[in-house]
Formats: C-alpha cells, structure tokens, sequence
C-alpha cells in the first residue's frame, strides 16, 4: 500500500517560524516532523510514500530527496504556488497513489500532526465495500464542536462529535465524479458517511496538530525529555 503525507500547506498560525521555513520541515527533538511519518510509514512495510509541495516544496525536495535515507521511495506532486487543499491536493496526486491497478487502496496523514497513533495499523482498517476509514480524536480545546460523530466503528452526522485526526485510509473511487482544482475533503467525507460507507476509529493517546509557535516548543521540551530518558 502506498500513502501521502500533506505538505503543501502554507501554516499561518505558526508564523513567523513558516515565513522561511514550510511547516512539516520544523523539529521536533532535532528532526523534522515529516522524518517521523516517514520513518513510522516504513516500518510498517509502506515504501511508496508520496508528499505534495506548494509553500516552500522546494526545501522539502531538497531536505528529503528521493527517500533513499530512509528506505522509502518518495514521489512529489507539486501544486504550484498555491496549495490544492486537502481535497484538490490527494484528487491531483491519485496516480502516484492508486497503484499499477488505479484501484488500491492508501494511506493519507497530514505531515503537522504529532501524534502516537501507529500509523501502518491503519492501512488495515478498510473493509470491503467501504470508501474510506477515518481516525478520531477526542476534541481538542481550539476545536471543541468537533467533527464527526462515531457509533458501532462507523463515522456518523449526528451524536456525539469527535475530530478528525487527519489520518485515514481512502480507496480511490472516493473522488468519483470530482475535477481538478481547489476544494476540502470534508464535503466527500460527509458525503460518503451519509451512504454509510465510512468507517472509523477514536484514537485517546498522543495526538497535536501543531497549530502554533508555543505548542511546538511544548511539544519539542516533551520528546527531546523523553529521548533523554530512553538514553
């Protein structure tokens, strides 16, 4: 199976650090926090990883290369000067993605999160004659209303709302009809949970979507302690 990590985003709230720098190429315990997708996608056996570019792509080009560092082969969809979002980026990028059939199954996680979650668990989530399976979180305090909800391992429009972890695993056909451009993913998701063909996870570890300077900074004191520890 193979997965995309989000790069291409241009990180607001966490300027002035992204003005230079895209946000998944900031550290965390002296690594860069995509490093880490990376390294847990391939131990889980993903070598095909495919990361989309637009804000600053150029020095994640350069800071990755082809993946070979890291036993991984690393396709790049380049969405130019301005971000497909999330919806339009893994829509432009679904024959990197897709396989030799144009039918498999893959992995999508946005390279902001920090998180615990073992990432190739998720690959092997996705039933027969569902589109996609979604991982979720108990809401964090900027997102207190949440997303969507869960009952019986399926995702829901109703109950109550847990967030989107921004870690899934999607069958292509889940952009059937879609055109290329700018557009979310959150209107399919709903789109196909209302058909009942989306399953999905609640997640209680380790989970940040590294929205801002301060949280980052928590977030590098707390691993570079625990890496201390492990010494």
């Amino acid at each position: 199976m193979r997965a995309m990590i989000l790069a291409a985003g241009r990180g607001e709230r966490m300027r002035p650090l992204t003005d230079r720098t895209p946000k998944p190429l900031l550290t965390v315990a002296g690594k860069p926090m995509i490093q880490y997708h990376i390294e847990a996608l391939a131990a889980a056996g993903m070598r095909e990883i495919v990361i989309n570019l637009a804000w600053l792509g150029s020095q994640i080009r350069a800071a990755l290369g082809d993946g070979s560092q890291f036993g991984v082969h690393i396709h790049y969809s380049d969405e130019g000067d301005a971000a497909l979002e999330t919806g339009g980026g893994v829509f432009k990028a679904l024959s990197l993605l897709a396989g030799p059939s144009g039918t498999d199954p893959f992995v999508v996680v946005s390279g902001d999160v920090w998180t615990e979650y073992p990432l190739g668990d998720v690959a092997n989530k996705l039933a027969a004659g569902d589109m996609a399976h979604f991982v979720v979180v108990p809401n964090p305090e900027f997102h207190e209303r949440g997303d969507f909800g869960l009952e019986g391992g399926r995702l829901t429009d109703s109950g109550e709302r847990y967030t989107y972890a921004n870690i899934g695993v999607l069958r292509p056909e889940f952009f059937a009809g879609c055109e290329p451009g700018k557009f979310p993913l959150a209107p399919l998701m709903f789109a196909w949970i209302r058909r009942n063909r989306v399953s999905g996870e609640l997640f209680r570890g380790v989970w940040h979507n590294v929205g801002t300077p301060q949280q980052l900074q928590q977030i590098d004191q707390d691993a570079s302690a625990q890496r201390r520890s492990r010494l």
